[in-house]
C-alpha cells in the first residue's frame, strides 16, 4: 500500500483501497476506480512509444493509459513500471461465439488501419525460407529416425506405439506444410516489399473489455509490435485448437469473418497456411520424451494425444481455407481465360 499510494500521487489521486488481480491492482481512489499494471522497466520504452504509434496510426480502440501530472506514460519505482488506466466492469453479457465474433471483426480491423508496406529483399526471403526449411528437414529426420528405432522393439512402449499409430498423418502434415512454405517463395519472388501492421501480441477475450456501454476495447499491448498479421493469427488458433476433437466450425467462421475484413495476399495465405499445419507440438513432444532420463509415460502420452488432437482440429481448418483458396485461383484463371 506504501508503494501504491505514492505511485497513485504522481497521478494526483488518493488511494483508499487496493486489490491485486495478477499484475494488475485495482486502485479504489477518491476519483473512482482505476487498474495500474505493472511491467518490467526494460520493455516499458517500448511499449509507451507503441501506445502512442498505435493512436497516430488513427486506431484508438484501446484501454487508454493515463498520463501523470508531469505527462509521463508510466512510473519508474524500483525496477518495475507502472501505467494507469480506466477500470472497465467488462460484465457485457454476452455468449461465447459473439465476443470471439467481436474480437476477430476488431483485429482485422486494427491490423487493417496499421498496416504498412516495408522493402524487402529476395535475399532475406530466401534466408528465411532457407532457415525453416533446415529446421523442417532435421526434424523430419528425427521423426522417421524415431519410427525406425521404434519399430525394432521387441516391446515398444505406450509412447511408442502411440507415435506409430500417429505417424502417418503427421508426416503428411509436414508435407502439406513444406509444399506451402515452397508456394510461399514462389509467389512472393515478384514482392519487391512485405505488409505488416500492428499485433497486440496476446490475442485473447480475457484482453477484449467492454466498459459500461458496452463498447470493446483492446488491452495489454506489452507484446504488441509491427509484423505480418498472422503473428496475432497463429498464437490464438494454436491456444483454441488445443483440445479435443470437435467440430471447429465455429472457429472457422471467426477466421473467415477476419478475412472478409482483412484479406491476405496469396503469399500471406500460403505462408500462414505452412506455419500452421507444421505439427509442432507432436515432434516437440517426441524430442523431449527421447531427451528425458526418466520418462513420465503417462505425461508423454497424454501430451502426444492431446498434440494429435490439435493438429486433427487444425487440419479441419486448414483444409478448408486452402480449399477456397484453390476456388479462387481457379476462378482467376477462368477470368483471365475469358479475358484473352
Amino acid at each position: 500500500m506504501v508503494k501504491l499510494k505514492e505511485i497513485a500521487q504522481y497521478y494526483q489521486l488518493e488511494l483508499h483501497l487496493a486489490e491485486r488481480y495478477g499484475k494488475c491492482f485495482k486502485l479504489y481512489t477518491n476519483k473512482g476506480n482505476y487498474a495500474l499494471k505493472e511491467l518490467p522497466a526494460e520493455r516499458g520504452v517500448d511499449f509507451v512509444h507503441q501506445i502512442q504509434h498505435l493512436f497516430q496510426s488513427g486506431y484508438n480502440r484501446i484501454v487508454p493509459v493515463y498520463p501523470t501530472s508531469d505527462g509521463r506514460y508510466a512510473v519508474l519505482y524500483d525496477s518495475s513500471l507502472y501505467y494507469l488506466m480506466p477500470w472497465l466492469l467488462n460484465d457485457e453479457k454476452e455468449d461465447y461465439d459473439g465476443k470471439h465474433v467481436k474480437l476477430f471483426r476488431e483485429v482485422a480491423r486494427m491490423h487493417s488501419i496499421t498496416s504498412k508496406e516495408i522493402p524487402i529483399e529476395q535475399k532475406a526471403r530466401q534466408e528465411h525460407y532457407d532457415e525453416i526449411s533446415l529446421r523442417w528437414e532435421k526434424e523430419t529426420e528425427f521423426m522417421e529416425e524415431f519410427l525406425s528405432r521404434c519399430e525394432e522393439q521387441d516391446y515398444m512402449s505406450p509412447f511408442e506405439q502411440l507415435f506409430c499409430l500417429y505417424y502417418h498423418e503427421s508426416s503428411l502434415a509436414i508435407r502439406f506444410a513444406k509444399e506451402k512454405l515452397d508456394q510461399w517463395l514462389e509467389q512472393s519472388k515478384e514482392r519487391e516489399k512485405v505488409r505488416t501492421v500492428f499485433v497486440h501480441g496476446k490475442l485473447s477475450t480475457e484482453h477484449f473489455l467492454y466498459d459500461d456501454r458496452g463498447t470493446a476495447y483492446f488491452s495489454n499491448f506489452e507484446k504488441m509490435k509491427q509484423a505480418a498479421p498472422f503473428h496475432d493469427l497463429l498464437p490464438f488458433l494454436s491456444r483454441k485448437l488445443y483440445t479435443y476433437p470437435k467440430d471447429q466450425e465455429e472457429v472457422y467462421n471467426w477466421l473467415d469473418l477476419y478475412f472478409r475484413h482483412f484479406s491476405l495476399r496469396d503469399e500471406e495465405m500460403s505462408l500462414f497456411l505452412s506455419y500452421l499445419s507444421y505439427p509442432t507440438g507432436i515432434i516437440e513432444t517426441t524430442l523431449k520424451y527421447q531427451a528425458a532420463e526418466k520418462k513420465k509415460e503417462s505425461s508423454y502420452v497424454r501430451r502426444l494425444q492431446r498434440h494429435y488432437w490439435s493438429m486433427k482440429n487444425t487440419e479441419y481448418i486448414v483444409m478448408k481455407l486452402d480449399e477456397l483458396e484453390k476456388q479462387k485461383e481457379k476462378a482467376k484463371q477462368e477470368a483471365e481465360g475469358a479475358a484473352q
